[in-house]
């Protein structure tokens, strides 16, 4: 049997493409940061549910070694953790910046070097980057989590190169706008972490908070991750990326069609 491990498995994409997936006989190892969601996953069914703050080097290879105990190999591993901290440049401190790399970057990166390993030895196996269309075009206000998947985009396109003699396959999803609860925790890293009464943005910052519940254009269900997830898995060569929702598709494609000006126009008005 194909078997994954997904981190970040608390709510939306990672939570809705674990059960996706074991619906369709993929064994699921899903993971979690905090104890509470492993004891709801397991609640959900998935009776190999571990903690994993992809943050803790020595947690990562403690799931690692207990699906090798289990199962002898690690099929495909999806480093979906992450979270979005809004924030114009200015207003963002060193601090917080450093926060959303620690698990939007550096927590992926210590995951992939981890397994990579395992994969080798094995001779085979897939790892899927969790990036976004944000790690195409960047957004009015979003700096440090466009940065985060723009650094992801060059790591796993420098992997790529690395592993091209290998049975070993990186695979980016760039995802544009899904239903999650990525939104509502996105501003309350705003209002933690950002002093929106005294920035010259703050007028933008509370028309931004005030339209969180809007419906979103493109918008798709998170079960378009999941779908494209288990299409990577069946696949003997999966593609190097795969876009998701319209969005990331129309985005892309102005990117390259455009000049950076008209596109600066075109983001400032959906930012």
């Amino acid at each position: 049997m194909i078997n994954i491990v997904i981190t970040g498995c608390s709510t939306g994409i990672g939570l809705e493409t674990a059960k996706y997936l074991k619906d369709k006989f993929i064994k699921v190892y899903p993971t979690a940061r905090d104890p509470k969601d492993v004891v709801m996953l397991k609640e959900l069914g998935f009776e190999y549910a571990m903690q994993l703050d992809v943050r803790n080097p020595e947690e990562i290879n403690v799931v690692i070694t207990k699906v090798l105990e289990m199962d002898g190999k690690i099929d495909v591993w999806f480093n979906n953790a992450g979270f979005g901290q809004p924030g114009a440049m200015e207003d963002i401190t060193i601090e917080v910046l450093k926060e959303q790399f620690e698990t939007n970057v550096f927590g992926l990166h210590e995951c992939t070097r981890q397994i990579i390993p395992v994969m080798r030895e094995q001779g085979e196996g897939k790892i899927i980057q969790h990036s976004s269309v944000l790690g195409l075009i960047s957004l009015f206000g979003r700096g440090a989590y466009n940065a985060s998947k723009y650094a992801i985009e060059g790591l796993t396109d420098t992997l790529r190169l690395e592993l091209i003699d290998t049975n070993i396959y990186p695979v980016l999803l760039n995802t544009g706008p899904i239903t999650s609860h990525f939104r509502q925790t996105a501003v309350k890293k705003l209002e933690e972490n950002v002093d929106t009464e005294h920035s010259v943005f703050s007028e933008k910052y509370r028309q931004s908070i005030k339209g969180t519940g809007k419906k979103v254009p493109f918008n798709e269900g998170a079960v378009s991750v999941a779908k494209v997830v288990h299409k990577i898995i069946l696949a003997d060569k999966p593609k190097p990326r795969y876009y998701i929702t319209k969005a990331t598709y129309l985005l892309g494609y102005i990117k390259r069609l455009l000049s950076t000006r008209l596109l600066d126009d075109i983001l400032m008005k959906i930012g």
